[in-house]
């Protein structure tokens, strides 16, 4: 079980990048901040996949992070870092230093495949580096890089790495970390969140909270309090959203509902597809039917 309680737990939005005519759109952002807030919400997390990061350039990525945080008061706030030139993520890293942050998402570097050494000495190089605490994301899909859970658990020994986004994969894996309490587990796939928890994790970064965030905290909460049956309940009824969150290249789909929601436009940057008009309809009518068994 995790044996420390650490500040990054509970329900985690990686918001979506908002756009307007190709540019960000910083009018959107800051009412997403306030409608994440409003629903109770334990933290966000800027520049992740979900925030189509790899189509934003440093200058826009540092916009979009003092946005929020200007808009977030005292709601904690993670900064995503991805890359794979080391002096250049090294350099953004220190530019996010002066920024009053709950923590730095990493994941290991894409493309370069650098093995379980090289990769392990890329984590504790930032870990070294970083003025927050580091939390791993394990997502070999996106990367090219397995991170073994030996390599995992000699990195939660770090005393600067706190958490881990915990998209491996591997049940084994995810068991052997919560086991071993050094860091915090926060589930990535939001299909395992419930799964997760139970096991002892401490939270989620869900890109699916997005929609109805309300009743993503009261599963997080009702596992916390025991009230197990009312958290599978809560799950079932999010499932099929969860499902069609996910259907087509993520975050097309949220963003389709986000817009529906008039909370913003649902552009994407180029390669990243909008949602299918099909799709887009499906999610209308599977966040309906989710509405109608808990009226928003």
């Amino acid at each position: 079980m995790q044996s420390h309680q650490s500040p990054i737990q509970g329900v985690w939005v990686p918001l979506v990048t908002p756009f307007s005519g190709g540019a960000v759109d910083g009018g959107a952002l800051r009412r997403l901040v306030r409608h994440y807030a409003a629903a109770g919400v334990d933290g966000l997390v800027v520049c992740g996949s979900t925030g189509e990061a790899a189509a934003l350039d440093d200058a826009e990525q540092l916009a979009v992070l003092d946005a929020v945080l200007t808009e977030a008061g005292r709601l904690p706030v993670i900064m995503g870092l991805a890359g794979n030139h080391q002096g250049h993520v090294l350099q953004r890293l220190a530019a996010f230093g002066t920024r009053p942050l709950a923590g730095i998402l990493a994941p290991a570097p894409y493309y370069v495949r650098p093995g379980q050494e090289g990769a392990a000495a890329y984590f504790r190089c930032l870990a070294d580096a970083s003025r927050f605490p580091l939390v791993l994301y394990d997502i070999p899909y996106r990367t090219g890089a397995t991170l073994e859970t030996s390599t995992l658990l000699g990195l939660a020994a770090h005393p600067n790495i706190a958490a881990i986004k915990d998209c491996g994969g591997s049940l084994e894996k995810t068991v052997a970390l919560i086991a071993d309490g050094n860091m915090a587990v926060l589930a990535g796939e939001d299909l395992h969140a419930l799964s997760v928890l139970c096991l002892g994790g401490a939270g989620m970064i869900a890109a699916a909270a997005h929609i109805r965030p309300d009743l993503f905290v009261a599963m997080y909460r009702a596992v916390r309090t025991q009230q197990l049956d009312q958290a599978r309940k809560l799950f079932h009824a999010l499932a099929p959203v969860i499902r069609l969150a996910f259907a087509e290249p993520n975050p097309g789909p949220v963003k389709a509902q986000l817009e529906r929601l008039g909370l913003l436009n649902a552009e994407v940057r180029q390669p990243m597809p909008r949602a299918s008009a099909e799709l887009a309809a499906r999610m209308e009518g599977a966040v309906a039917g989710l509405n109608r068994l808990y009226p928003a």
